[in-house]
């Protein structure tokens, strides 16, 4: 589904009845301010029971080289999403996005994952909590490893907090190794409704991880 947002407002309000019909946004470019709403055939999802840890990951966990937190950065981190990466000249986090999502977070249903080292983020991901159902929606990292220490704990909060969806939008190489999977949209739609009906609570309070 590619629909134009124009003749619309779009309020954090409208994009949480959105995701819980089974569509996010997206942007065609940076500097494009229109919105568009996506509806894929297939949706990229990571089980919980099923997450995956490649034993190098699990070697960079002990090492503890990162400090993790929470929504200590919100607003860096979606900042990092939109930097210029290795494969990704472009980004399609866009003003109209930026300003969405760090309305979400005020009000509680937008969520940073960082990691730190010396006090510098060097890495994150972000993503839309609404019931039982996390919503990915980017990563970064500007040094090995980073982003995939923050999609551990990002998992391990999730099995805590009693979630049961964590939705990554699409599927791609680099997730299929921790265990995500496509599955079709009558499926998805079904495992979102059963989220829907489950309340679980991400955070009450900025805080470390580990």
């Amino acid at each position: 589904m590619h629909q134009s947002d124009d003749r619309m407002e779009i309020t954090p309000q409208l994009l949480l009845r959105a995701y819980s019909c089974g569509l996010f946004p997206m942007a065609d470019s940076a500097d494009d301010p229109e919105i568009f709403w996506v509806e894929p055939e297939h949706r990229g999802i990571l089980p919980l029971d099923a997450f995956h840890i490649p034993k190098s990951l699990a070697k960079a966990c002990r090492q503890n080289r990162f400090d993790i937190r929470i929504d200590t950065a919100f607003n860096a981190v979606v900042d990092g999403c939109a930097e210029p990466a290795p494969g990704r000249t472009k980004t399609w986090i866009n003003r109209t996005i930026r300003e969405l999502y760090g309305q979400l977070h005020q009000i509680g249903h937008a969520h940073s994952v960082e990691a730190w080292r010396d006090d510098h983020l060097v890495g994150g991901l972000y993503g839309v909590t609404l019931k039982g159902a996390f919503f990915g929606e980017s990563m970064f990292s500007r040094e090995p490893d980073a982003s995939k220490v923050c999609l551990v704990a990002l998992v391990k909060r999730l099995r805590e907090r009693g979630f049961v969806l964590l939705d990554t939008q699409f599927t791609t190489e680099h997730l299929k190794r921790f265990g995500t999977i496509d599955i079709p949209k009558e499926t998805y739609e079904a495992l979102l409704d059963k989220a829907m009906g489950v309340d679980a609570d991400f955070i009450e309070r900025p805080i470390r991880v580990f």
